[in-house]
């Protein structure tokens, strides 16, 4: 069975969809990256914005109309979000929310009745992510978040926060590195919170991979650096730590940061 998976909104959503192409993979099946000769489309959707829902909602309508004989799952915030709308729309099969997404390739093949069409079960032998046209993996390393940013409905969406297991995360990226990829980039919700359930850090993740992988690159996503403790920044004396840090200030203005129930200041950035 030929796969196709689309993703809208963030880089975790982008991760995941790497998590199910594998998970796909090894059940038999194949990752195309021609919506029109899939058998089966999948679609993480987005909701962070009242236009990314509207996207989401547009892009189903399109994936159906452009293979209607295709079976589609819609995942993600807008079908977590609005479940029974996504549901209702034409040519949806399946709704996986966020907390069933580990689960979403095997309720898929068995929902849908998709998992006796293999075409043969293996272990990839190359990335799926070069089937996909990528060259560098995102690698979701949490999920959920703690505060509740006034303007956020991704805490809604995603619930409370879950951290990976260090061990699993430097699996799978020496697992990537083996296949051919030379450039990951963490990514979570709420990445400067990794390790709040869980007794861990940032710092020791990222500690334990310079030290337990071999990646050329390691990138960071989004993420706020008052959460970041000083020594943190030693880490970047590693050249395989890539000097970049994407900060979400938000706004200049106090009073907006104040509506928003941000935590920091403009003085404290500016």
């Amino acid at each position: 069975m030929k796969v196709h998976l689309k993703t809208l909104g963030c880089r975790l959503n982008e991760a995941e969809l790497e998590t199910w192409a594998v998970a796909f993979q090894q059940a038999g099946h194949q990752i195309t990256r021609a919506a029109e000769a899939a058998q089966l489309i999948v679609l993480n959707s987005c909701a962070v914005t009242q236009d990314a829902a509207r996207k989401s909602r547009q892009l189903i309508r399109r994936i159906h109309r452009d293979n209607p004989h295709a079976k589609l799952v819609v995942s993600g915030c807008y079908a977590t979000l609005k479940p029974d709308e996504a549901a209702a729309l034409m040519g949806v099969d399946l709704v996986v929310s966020n907390q069933d997404k580990d689960q979403l390739v095997a309720k898929t093949l068995s929902e849908l009745d998709m998992d006796t069409m293999p075409d043969l079960s293996s272990e990839p032998a190359a990335s799926s992510l070069f089937t996909r046209g990528r060259q560098r993996a995102f690698i979701k390393v949490q999920d959920g978040c703690r505060y509740r940013c006034t303007f956020c409905i991704v805490t809604v969406a995603r619930g409370e926060e879950v951290s990976r297991p260090i061990a699993a995360v430097i699996d799978e990226i020496n697992t990537l590195h083996q296949q051919g990829i030379t450039e990951v980039i963490l990514t979570g919700v709420h990445l400067g919170g990794y390790g709040s359930d869980t007794g861990h850090s940032l710092t020791d993740l990222v500690t334990a991979i310079l030290a337990q992988t071999r990646i050329p690159r390691l990138r960071l996503g989004s993420l706020e650096p008052w959460e970041l403790p000083a020594d943190f920044f030693t880490l970047f004396h590693n050249p395989r730590l890539m000097p970049h840090l994407h900060l979400p200030l938000q706004s200049g203005s106090d009073t907006v940061l104040r509506r928003m129930a941000r935590r920091c200041k403009t003085a404290e950035f500016a």
